[in-house]
């Protein structure tokens, strides 16, 4: 038995000023930090208290300052890992949203994977899926551990993918959306050997906070 939860990093300040993330880094804001907090209870909630426990992260600072507050909380290392971190969108990178907006080309049917669009040195699909899914394959070879990621919307779909052994050849359609603060449930079970996509995206520990 192995389980592995996906944290998606609360709200962070490019968010709130409304800028292209991806490798622009930009720290959580007090609802953020707040909201990390809710995640550490929730899993201290949720997991297997018996089985030793990794936190790897993004280490990216709105991803480590999370990873910090949850692996304080369950007393578990936290190692920062630039795998895991979100796509990048190159010269993008901390303009305004609506900059990018007015350039970005989506990926055609056709060339989901390679497509790189008219931005200067923003990452493919499948330069993505490639690397954080070497980070999570790390990860599943390590079964004394449950673990918990700490990442980002867009490199979740790979964490999905990697776990549930979906080549990276059939990822270009691929999408698990998230939400900031979510926690999304990975599970293997030892008889059957299956992987699972238990829960997807759970906020369910933020919403009496923000009614």
């Amino acid at each position: 038995m192995q389980d592995l939860y996906v944290v998606s990093h609360p709200h962070a300040e490019h968010t709130a000023r409304d800028l292209v993330g991806g490798w622009h880094d930009s720290r959580l804001t007090v609802r953020g930090r707040r909201d990390a907090h809710l995640v550490a209870e929730e899993m201290a909630r949720r997991r297997d208290a018996t089985r030793p426990l990794r936190v790897t992260t993004s280490d990216l600072v709105r991803c480590t300052e999370t990873a910090r507050i949850v692996g304080a909380r369950l007393d578990a290392p936290v190692v920062a890992d630039p795998r895991l971190r979100e796509i990048s969108f190159g010269e993008a990178e901390g303009r305004p949203n609506e900059w990018l907006g007015r350039r970005q080309i989506p990926a055609p049917d056709h060339d989901r994977l390679d497509h790189r669009g008219p931005i200067r040195g923003a990452e493919t699909r499948r330069e993505v899926a490639t690397r954080v899914g070497a980070c999570v394959r790390a990860l599943m070879a390590d079964a004394d551990h449950d673990h918990i990621v700490v990442t980002h919307g867009y490199a979740l779909t790979f964490v999905v993918t990697t776990w549930l052994r979906i080549p990276v050849e059939a990822a270009g359609f691929a999408s698990f959306a998230t939400q900031p603060g979510a926690i999304t449930h990975l599970h293997l079970d030892d008889y059957w050997r299956n992987r699972s996509l238990l829960r997807l995206a759970d906020t369910a520990h933020l919403e009496l906070v923000r009614r």
